[in-house]
């Protein structure tokens, strides 16, 4: 049985000094209530009667995706396994990828750099363990309203129209970031305001490797009813090439169509400022607010690695972690057009 961690900073928001949740944290996540960072039941790998409620759990909610997720709802203090009125999905450690015990760790320290580092709107989120010691990440739900009513969300898959009948078994990656800009057109009121916030998420998830930012990754919601609809807040968001050799953008037609063709990627061999800085024009942002937001993801160095170092990840990973993103950082810093 594995024993239960030391902590020495906050398992939500990284502040250090504390031994479990922060107040701040405890009021972001868990409404205020003093909830442990220790689950009061084991994880999914352990035997015994605790197995059949996870069985029960995993087959009643209805939120996609490959990774196990789980659904709970908190009564008091504690946080219990539901199959109704979820407020938080849990995400226990996967299965079939490299450095697998690291994965919660890595999504909530990347979550953590997107809120914390630059200020982009993200889903509540923690790190937290089972009682034998395994860790997980929960996130709070966002579409569940105060009163438990579910604001109508759909994912960007759905506003394409695109489904493994329609477009194969690959059909959230079969696309461009400049066709989802042109959804934000037809589907949301605030159309530029928004592709602001896609667009800087789209150089986020370059810039910390997320290989997985795909169709489904991305959410329109409305809480009223009245069309009044948003991009969601972030989510799932991590640095998969921690994990697996997969490429530097999710859609298999990258920033826009025939992207490969663009002066900077034929010089570099990958996507450089220029390329983000065309893929910002593209979808109808102006040429300075598209630059101010790549200089200001180029500016935060310093920023990124002492939140590194202050996360759950281990040392030899807390390094990987920092080093694929100064690759990336290196990467995005050339231009053609001007020195950066």
């Amino acid at each position: 049985m594995t024993n239960l961690p030391t902590i020495q900073v906050c398992p939500g928001t990284l502040a250090a000094g504390f031994t479990t949740y922060s107040p701040k944290c405890r009021k972001e996540m868990f409404k205020g209530n003093r909830v442990s960072h220790i689950l009061n039941f084991p994880s999914p790998q352990n035997e015994g009667e605790q197995k059949k409620l996870f069985i029960q759990n995993k087959t009643r909610i209805s939120i996609s995706g490959v990774q196990e997720k789980y659904s709970l709802k908190l009564t008091g203090n504690n946080l219990e396994l539901t199959d109704k009125g979820g407020e938080y999905i849990l995400k226990p450690i996967p299965a079939d990828l490299m450095y697998v015990s690291q994965v919660p760790a890595n999504e909530h320290l990347t979550m953590q750099i997107a809120a914390q580092v630059y200020k982009l709107p993200t889903a509540k989120n923690a790190l937290i363990f089972f009682n034998d010691g395994v860790p997980a990440y929960i996130t709070k739900r966002f579409d569940v309203k105060e009163d438990g009513t579910k604001c109508l969300k759909e994912d960007f898959a759905s506003l394409a129209q695109v489904t493994t009948k329609t477009t194969g078994k690959n059909y959230k990656y079969e696309y461009s970031y400049e066709e989802m800009a042109f959804l934000i057109d037809a589907f949301i009121p605030t159309a530029i305001k928004t592709k602001e916030f896609f667009f800087q998420l789209v150089v986020f998830n370059y810039l910390f490797s997320n290989g997985d930012a795909h169709l489904k990754n991305f959410s329109r919601m409305d809480c009223i009813g009245n069309g009044d609809a948003f991009l969601t807040p972030a989510y799932d968001l991590i640095n998969t090439r921690l994990h697996v050799d997969d490429s530097d953008l999710a859609l298999t037609d990258g920033l826009y169509k025939n992207d490969y063709t663009y002066a900077s990627y034929a010089a570099y061999g990958f996507y450089a400022f220029d390329d983000f800085l065309e893929f910002g024009k593209r979808i109808g942002l102006l040429p300075q607010r598209a630059k101010r937001m790549i200089l200001h993801f180029l500016d935060k160095t310093e920023q990124v690695e002492k939140l590194t170092q202050k996360s759950f990840l281990n040392d030899d990973m807390k390094a990987k972690y920092f080093n694929i993103y100064r690759d990336k950082h290196k990467r995005l810093s050339k231009s053609l057009l001007q020195n950066i």
